[in-house]
């Protein structure tokens, strides 16, 4: 079996979990903080949100030199709890949701690919997540 690497990033956000769910699932919500740098965006995102549905969101330079779909399949979604989800690559990525006293704990763990040294994929991960943070807090 090959070595994987698994790399984990975090944020709490000081939201409900309903909100916070919300944010990170629905289309309308996604295209607004999908993104790992103010250069980017998000201009399409579609989300089938149960087992077996699945997602794009097109990421995209805003001065039209550079898009890709990030694409995937949900394996596992339990409700305000965490979902699971096989990128169009194979690779797994998981997302939990706890609600501790500071607000909401999201935790996302996902299988590093070959292309990009590991620090640079947490760092752009990360960044997106705290995108996230910073949109649903001022919802």
């Amino acid at each position: 079996m090959e070595n994987r690497t698994i790399i984990t990033v975090s944020c709490t956000v000081k939201s409900s979990i309903e909100k916070a769910w919300e944010c990170l699932t629905l289309p309308e919500h996604l295209q607004k903080w999908n993104f790992a740098s103010d250069d980017w965006h998000c201009p399409k995102a579609s989300n089938d949100l149960r087992v077996g549905g699945k997602f794009t969101a097109t990421m995209a330079a805003k001065d039209g030199s550079f898009s890709f779909d990030f694409e995937g399949t949900y394996s596992e979604v339990i409700p305000l709890q965490s979902i699971k989800y096989h990128i169009i690559d194979g690779r797994e990525v998981s997302i939990h949701f706890e609600a501790t006293s500071e607000g909401i704990l999201i935790t996302e763990s996902f299988e590093a690919e070959k292309t990009h040294p590991a620090e640079m994929q947490q760092g752009g991960w990360q960044a997106i997540l705290d995108n996230f943070k910073k949109y649903a807090e001022a919802q």
